[in-house]
């Protein structure tokens, strides 16, 4: 078993998602940066949907009960292992009443704890991703434990890798989402030519701008949404939509994310700046 001992900020089992149940109003769910918990699962050579802790700004302290191997990616939170320093982006070896904890906050937002075999959490609707009122828990507490297998003869082919830089400032790449006509020629050239603020109302929701492109009176159907769908209110303000984002929605979606782009944003948070390139 792993052991809470601490549950930090907001740290979450995530999987890659739950897939099939859009249309009954049930998000995707999963890691945020999908592209980061891939990678902590790859350097275990773990299946890249296996579970794994999503850790969010501020770490947990964790008790491991069994040997095993572990990888960390992400956000850098100064892992530290029996209060030694660890690196970021590595796989170590984990002992039998081993601590695993974090300290002072880097860079980036979401970090990624892997062990190998992953995490046996109850499967619901076919993921293992925390997404309330779904399953019974939305984040680890203190005192909850949560079972792996253990595992004494693995050999990791690969030990660490060297992790892309965090920068404040982001350029997020987007297609045309189906409302994006609806733009007058200013929004749009303010869509693309001004620097926007991530607000602080973002979570796995959605993440808020502060900033404005102009009023509308667009009127729609609700219509569907993804993970990464750009929306704008009535009052001028954009809303990204993120991998715990409602199925459908009434504003227009003026742009659709990249999955790049989705993960890379995962990894802001208030205060960062990010900028809208168009692709094809």
């Amino acid at each position: 078993m792993l052991k809470v001992k601490k549950s930090g900020f907001f740290t979450t089992i995530q999987d890659n998602g739950r897939y099939g149940f859009r249309h009954l109003g049930v998000p995707v769910s999963g890691a945020m940066d999908q592209a980061a918990a891939k990678l902590a699962n790859a350097m275990l050579e773990n299946e890249e949907d296996t579970a794994v802790l999503e850790i969010t700004m501020s770490g947990p302290v964790l008790e491991f009960t069994k040997d095993t191997w572990a990888s960390i990616t992400g956000a850098n939170i100064s892992p530290q292992l029996n209060e030694v320093d660890i690196d970021n982006h590595s796989v170590f070896k984990i002992a039998a009443g081993d601590n695993l904890a974090f300290g002072r906050h880097i860079n980036g937002l979401r970090a990624y704890v892997a062990v190998k075999g992953g995490f046996n959490t109850a499967e619901v609707l076919n993921s293992r991703s925390f997404y309330i009122p779904l399953t019974e828990k939305d984040h680890l507490l203190a005192g909850m434990e949560i079972p792996y297998e253990e595992t004494t003869s693995f050999e990791p082919k690969i030990t660490s890798v060297i992790p892309e830089e965090i920068d404040r400032v982001l350029t997020l790449e987007a297609s045309r989402a189906p409302e994006f006509d609806l733009l007058s020629a200013e929004q749009r050239e303010l869509l693309f030519s001004r620097p926007f603020t991530i607000a602080k109302e973002n979570n796995r929701m959605a993440y808020q701008l502060q900033e404005e492109i102009g009023e509308h009176q667009y009127g729609m159907l609700t219509s569907a949404t993804l993970p990464g769908t750009v929306q704008l209110t009535p009052g001028g303000k954009l809303i990204i939509l993120m991998r715990d984002g409602q199925t459908t929605g009434g504003y227009p979606r003026v742009l659709q994310l990249s999955e790049k782009s989705s993960n890379h944003l995962a990894q802001r948070t208030f205060g960062d700046t990010v900028h809208f390139k168009l692709t094809s």
